[in-house]
């Protein structure tokens, strides 16, 4: 396999409070190569966005990265000043935020924006902007018509595409979507995402895809990471973790889906709720929810566990049993 073009090592990230440092992200590693799909899912409050947010270095206060590593094609993006950063980001990692319209300038227009983004980072002729700005928009399947538009003026799906043109602008080679198509309805959500999908394909940029759909995540990944917590529970490739989830807490989340093919069989919520990450409970921080929790889960956090090749997960059970044991 390549060299990885992102690695995450152990990554800390805390929130500082009146009653203390509440830890967001707990020690997560991470890594994803050239070209790949990477998706991340979990529940709201597990820390999917604050990792995106890390490795951009766009944490907003109170939020500190305390601890960790994080190497983007081989350079320390923790140790960069913020002329580095500023270099960095759009030309080589761009973000596409979760709601478009807080994303865009509601008084410019998006021509003006996109134009904006690209003499920010590259020298261009007018012309060439221009011209540059009507082949983003015409990649994202939008008419040129949307230059003269603001973003009121656009719906929901048409912003979100915006965002992404705007994150292809500079021919990144990472492309962070942090839930880019939530609130949309899922017709437009399908072809948000095929239409990511034919783009990655087509101009070979990796892609870190945050949701909480596992479904959808499933669908267009190649590998994936199932966050819980502010860790990481399980990754694999995204047959693994269909065909033989390691984890008791991917199990719940698969159960609690509808299949897309077949018999959908019967949906099953998770018990209980997301542990409170100002005190999280000691050991796995499943174990309250976990319905094969054993003494072990209660005391001690889990190790990450190769249970296959390519396929880890942070569980007790794992290295003994299969999951069709449990």
């Amino acid at each position: 396999m390549s060299r990885p073009l992102l690695e995450v090592r152990n990554l800390r990230v805390e929130y500082a409070t009146a009653s203390g440092l509440v830890r967001a992200i707990d020690d997560v590693s991470l890594t994803l190569h050239p070209g790949e799909i990477l998706g991340i899912a979990g529940e709201s409050g597990s820390g999917k966005s604050t990792l995106a947010q890390a490795i951009l270095r766009v944490l907003p206060p109170p939020a500190i990265i305390t601890g960790g590593a994080v190497e983007f094609e081989g350079r320390d993006l923790l140790g960069l000043d913020e002329s580095e950063l500023r270099a960095l980001r759009w030309s080589r990692i761009s973000m596409v935020f979760q709601g478009a319209m807080d994303a865009l300038n509601p008084v410019i227009t998006v021509g003006e924006q996109i134009l904006d983004t690209l003499r920010a980072h590259a020298r261009m002729e007018p012309t060439v902007a221009r011209n540059r700005a009507l082949e983003l928009l015409r990649m994202v399947g939008l008419p040129n018509d949307c230059l003269s538009s603001h973003a009121h003026q656009l719906s929901g799906g048409m912003r979100q595409r915006v965002g992404i043109a705007l994150a292809l602008a500079l021919h990144p080679a990472l492309v962070i979507l942090d839930e880019p198509t939530t609130a949309l309805d899922v017709i437009v959500e399908r072809e948000i995402l095929e239409g990511v999908r034919a783009l990655q394909q087509k101009l070979g940029f990796a892609v870190l895809f945050i949701t909480h759909d596992l479904a959808r995540m499933l669908e267009v990944s190649d590998r994936v990471a199932i966050f819980y917590g502010g860790r990481v529970a399980e990754v694999g490739t995204a047959d693994q973790v269909r065909r033989s989830p390691a984890h008791p807490y991917t199990q719940g989340l698969l159960r609690a889906f509808p299949s897309l093919h077949g018999d959908p069989g019967r949906l099953a919520s998770i018990p209980g709720a997301p542990p409170t990450l100002r005190n999280p409970p000691p050991g796995c921080r499943f174990h309250p929810r976990c319905p094969v929790a054993v003494e072990a889960c209660r005391i001690s956090a889990p190790p990450m566990i190769e249970v296959a090749p390519s396929h880890r997960a942070a569980c007790h059970l794992a290295a003994s049993e299969s999951p069709g044991d449990r």
